[in-house]
């Protein structure tokens, strides 16, 4: 389809200010990928607007000119969401970096989508209180993007992914329109659209500025740090701990080659370079039940298997035996340049049966994979590590990536945990759902965008970017066309 770039260029310096308009191909060139750097595109032109009266200005823009458009934050998404594969206006919240209010007494802030996680809870801590969702990248991802994704991390398992953090968002709707989904209070009467928004990855509309909820920072916190020879023990002892009825603020596990990428990446050893698996079980809360939980932990760990269990009790020994799983993608980075991580979730009961099957997929399609995750709700974060010079490498790649997701499945699980869809799992989508649960997803989005505009051909599976097979569950207004 023909789009006149030139006429929407001058549409858009007329609305906004010069340094907001992108077109140099060296500098697009840092757009042409998100997280997951497999694919790249370079898109025909960017917009780094400021407000939500710039954003609103943008996608009028798009909208008079018929041309489609892509949401990206700072573009440390790993499905590939933030990709414009396909004609498309990039629309970057990166300079939308303002916290708009801070609202102590009603526990709540809010922000605009550029903000960067832990810069919420920086801005809270002084005050007794923090955000909760925390995605391993929290020191470079920004909210918007945690809310297109609803991402998760750490903490996920005790407080929940973004979605139960997010109060209500202001948002720009693909004609130019602003709306509000959700008042800013924890229940409200309505349609939850913004339940429906969040994790849409941008196939819905732009959000301007979010409220979160805040929460009280807990009075203690222990982390428990334990080795096993195995995988398959530090799995069985996730489903002891939670078997015992203790809920954990957050269980990780890391596994042979992590453990000793991240000691090479700090220069010396904080976890035992021989063990098979390490688990960190954090808890939180009063004084006297965190200690009583984290004895109860250890008791549990050690009848699993565990070697041996180190404990920290203050803040800086906390952060000390967390600092390596946060920078565990870093690591292994050191050790290839290139890595493709998957995102499936799988019931904890399952974990010991799945944790074996990718490690006999691995050897199978001959591919190291490196396994880190979070272990109390299942979300596996195994990295596939290859060498991109090699003959039919990222073939090899996405193949055996399936093939995990296909176990994920096979186990009652999913093929994304907070990662999201984006255009890397699109078609896989009709493995987990019927052509009706399909069709009912796209009469939503349509609902959003009846032409089809917002970050088009992501998520949902079409002819364009899946085959002929995915005609089945993809149904147009007359006159719309698939971009």
């Amino acid at each position: 389809m023909f789009h006149d770039w030139s006429a929407l260029e001058r549409d858009l310096r007329r609305s906004l200010p010069p340094r907001a308009v992108v077109t140099k191909r060296q500098e697009l060139l840092s757009y042409d990928s998100d997280g997951l750097t497999m694919d790249r595109h370079q898109p025909p032109l960017a917009v780094l607007p400021e407000t939500t009266d710039q954003v609103v200005a943008v996608l009028r823009c798009c909208h008079a000119h018929g041309i489609p458009f892509v949401a990206r934050g700072s573009g440390t998404g790993l499905s590939g969401g933030a990709l414009v594969d396909q004609q498309a206006l990039l629309v970057v919240t990166s300079r939308m970096r303002q916290i708009i209010e801070v609202d102590l007494a009603n526990q709540r802030v809010t922000v605009q989508p550029g903000v960067i996680n832990s810069w919420v809870t920086r801005a809270v801590a002084g005050d007794g209180f923090y955000y909760a969702p925390d995605p391993s990248s929290q020191v470079v991802c920004s909210i918007g993007g945690n809310v297109a994704e609803n991402s998760g991390g750490v903490h996920c398992l005790k407080y929940g992914v973004t979605s139960n953090h997010v109060l209500g968002m202001e948002v720009v709707l693909p004609d130019g329109t602003v709306t509000q989904l959700g008042n800013g209070l924890a229940e409200s009467p309505e349609l939850d659209l913004r339940g429906a928004f969040i994790g849409s990855e941008g196939t819905l509309g732009i959000a301007t500025a979010i409220t979160l909820r805040l929460l009280r920072a807990p009075e203690c916190v222990n982390v428990l740090l334990a080795d096993f020879p195995t995988m398959e023990a530090a799995g069985e002892a996730v489903c002891s701990v939670t078997a015992a009825g203790l809920l954990p603020s957050g269980m990780e596990i890391m596994d042979n080659v992590t453990i000793n990428a991240v000691n090479d990446f700090f220069g010396y050893d904080e976890y035992p370079r021989d063990s098979g698996a390490v688990l960190l079980i954090e808890l939180d809360g009063q004084t006297a039940e965190v200690e009583a939980s984290a004895e109860q932990a250890e008791v549990l760990c050690k009848e699993a298997g565990a070697r041996h269990l180190r404990r920290a009790e203050d803040s800086t020994a906390c952060e000390v035996l967390w600092k390596g799983r946060k920078c565990a993608f870093s690591a292994v980075g050191k050790i290839t340049p290139t890595y493709y991580v998957q995102d499936g979730v799988v019931p904890r009961s399952c974990l010991p049966w799945v944790l074996t099957s990718i490690e006999q997929l691995s050897r199978e399609h001959d591919l190291p994979v490196a396994n880190m995750f979070h272990a109390g709700d299942g979300n596996l974060h195994p990295l596939i590590l290859y060498s991109a010079s090699a003959p039919d490498a990222e073939q090899r790649v996405k193949n055996l990536g399936a093939a995990i997701l296909r176990v994920c499945l096979d186990a009652g699980g999913s093929i994304s945990g907070e990662h999201g869809v984006g255009a890397d799992k699109r078609c896989y989508l009709d493995w987990m759902f019927e052509p009706e649960d399909l069709e009912t997803m796209g009469l939503l989005r349509r609902a959003f965008d009846p032409e089809n505009r917002a970050n088009p051909g992501k998520v949902l599976p079409t002819p364009r970017t899946c085959g002929e097979s995915a005609k089945r569950v993809v149904t147009l207004p007359a006159g719309v066309e698939l971009y």
